[in-house]
């Protein structure tokens, strides 16, 4: 009995520390996906999956392989997301989409909402960011990391110039097919047309619509400057990232990995932004070096985008979603 015993207390033993060295040498795939340009020279996505994936295995010592899956190698936004809601993908970086599972991510393009992106970074970086992100978790399932940056959408024109409201009357102006943008563009005299992206060029062109509106780097991708001659530098809508990860990654993760990822994230959005700035500085210099009319708003007239804007969507909004979120987000940011 006795010899009986110390076998079975050597093969537990054994067992035990066979099993703490296969869980120290446990290793992770872990996949990020976007789908934007896999471009780092232009695309801001790409920039922070390559951070992600750098600071990822150096800090975990290698014990998570980040595969960066760009170009929508894994779909578009709305597939990517999914993918990460059902653990079929580990990560995945989003925007315009994200609305579709989580009604509160739309309550960031208030118009005219962020008077810097100094300001913008201390409220998405802070005490509401982070309320917004557990909300996210607690509604979806999904981890939301950070917040980065899509950065201010601006107008753009062919033959008139748009200084303030007035300028926009009648004017058809192509937007996304949401209601939100939709709901501003009419507040402002504009008429709003809903246009898919790739028939953009076209439709400005040949004079479909007079104008559209978009950050400044999207307005440089396409090469709208060769058919739009005035930009309009009023920033009416700030867009962010979200980086989710998929809830069973996270849970398969020690909590020294999951510090690991979180941290990781974090210094991918702030490069991201980082990079998004530079971006967008580039592309004012591009677009007065092709001859377009660059005008930034005074402070008179930015007044009267705002005031005309912002209150019809904030209702639409209270509409849409718990109105709590709406009046703590304009609170954070004023």
């Amino acid at each position: 009995m006795r010899k009986s015993f110390k076998l079975a207390s050597a093969v537990a033993a054994l067992t035990c520390m066979f099993g703490m060295s296969a869980n120290a040498q446990q290793k992770f795939v872990l996949k990020i996906a976007h789908a934007d340009s896999a471009d780092m020279t232009s695309s801001r996505k790409a920039v922070m999956a390559d951070v992600f994936a750098k600071e990822v295995k150096a800090k975990s010592g290698g014990k998570i392989d980040v595969q960066v899956f760009g170009a929508g190698a894994l779909g578009g936004e709305q597939q990517i997301v999914e993918g990460v809601k059902n653990g079929f993908i580990q990560a995945g970086l989003a925007s315009g989409v994200m609305a579709n599972f989580y009604a509160p991510a739309m309550i960031t393009d208030i118009p005219y909402l962020f008077a810097s992106e100094q300001v913008a970074d201390r409220v998405m970086d802070g005490p509401f960011g982070d309320k917004l992100s557990a909300d996210f978790n607690k509604v979806t399932g999904m981890h939301n990391l950070c917040f980065g940056e899509v950065g201010y959408r601006d107008f753009t024109s062919g033959k008139t110039a748009v200084h303030s409201p007035k300028d926009l009357a009648g004017l058809k102006i192509r937007v996304q097919e949401t209601p939100l943008y939709i709901t501003e563009m009419k507040a402002l005299g504009a008429q709003p047309t809903p246009i898919a992206f790739p028939e953009l060029y076209t439709a400005l062109q040949t004079g479909v619509v007079d104008g559209e509106e978009n950050p400044v780097p999207t307005i440089i991708f396409a090469k709208l400057y060769e058919v739009q001659k005035h930009v309009t530098l009023d920033g009416h809508n700030y867009g962010v990232d979200w980086f989710v990860l998929s809830d069973k990654f996270y849970k398969s993760l020690s909590p020294d990995l999951q510090k690991v990822v979180g941290d990781a994230a974090k210094t991918a959005c702030a490069a991201e932004r980082k990079a998004n700035r530079a971006f967008t500085a580039a592309g004012v210099k591009t677009l007065k070096d092709k001859g377009v009319e660059v005008y930034t708003p005074n402070a008179d007239e930015m007044g009267q985008f705002k005031s005309l804007a912002q209150k019809p969507v904030v209702d639409w909004l209270k509409t849409k979603v718990d109105p709590k979120w709406v009046d703590e987000l304009l609170a954070a940011a004023k």
